[in-house]
């Protein structure tokens, strides 16, 4: 079975809560205070008003698994932000991952004609800057002390990708991603 990402839903919005509020998925954000219900609903009607975001459940074998975003979608630079986060923690290492992050770079240059994609993973998340740099990221940013979470000042890598890379290694990551993993 293959992933689906689809844009969110008000019927989504508590699922994302209950991801958001576990400590699997928020010990990566850069906040930990819970979310209320109210809270919840806030966010989600101030992004459906933003044209600079856009935000995707992701679905495996009909479930929802997890959420992914672009946000900051800048014009001007040609250029946004990317992240995504597993709800469900129990189909991590079977190859989600790689095909989340090729639907979301396909999307990104192939759709929205962008030229960078950039990302910012807590330097403790090791297993997810390689898997970034596996798929072409570069380091571009060591942002010192950029982060204060639970009292302590947390230091971040600054990842991305250009257009002319993924072009260049778009169907070398295919054949990683889907043929590896079927």
């Amino acid at each position: 079975m293959d992933i689906n990402l689809r844009t969110i839903s008000e019927n989504d919005i508590e699922i994302i809560r209950i991801w958001r509020n576990s400590e699997q998925v928020s010990k990566y954000m850069y906040t930990s205070e819970y979310i209320s219900k109210e809270q919840q609903i806030q966010w989600y009607n101030g992004i459906k008003k933003d044209d600079t975001c856009e935000y995707w459940i992701i679905q495996y074998d009909n479930k929802k698994i997890g959420l992914a975003s672009l946000t900051n979608i800048n014009k001007v630079l040609n250029s946004c932000y990317w992240a995504f986060y597993l709800g469900d923690t129990s189909i991590r290492g079977v190859g989600i991952g790689g095909k989340i992050e090729y639907n979301v770079l396909s999307y990104v240059f192939d759709k929205l004609k962008l030229n960078k994609l950039r990302c910012e993973v807590f330097i403790f998340n090791e297993p997810v800057i390689k898997m970034h740099e596996k798929f072409g990221f570069r380091r571009e940013a060591y942002y010192r002390e950029h982060c204060e979470k639970d009292g302590k000042m947390l230091d971040v890598v600054g990842l991305a990708m250009l257009k002319s890379e993924w072009m260049q290694f778009k169907d070398k990551i295919y054949e990683k991603v889907y043929k590896k993993h079927k």
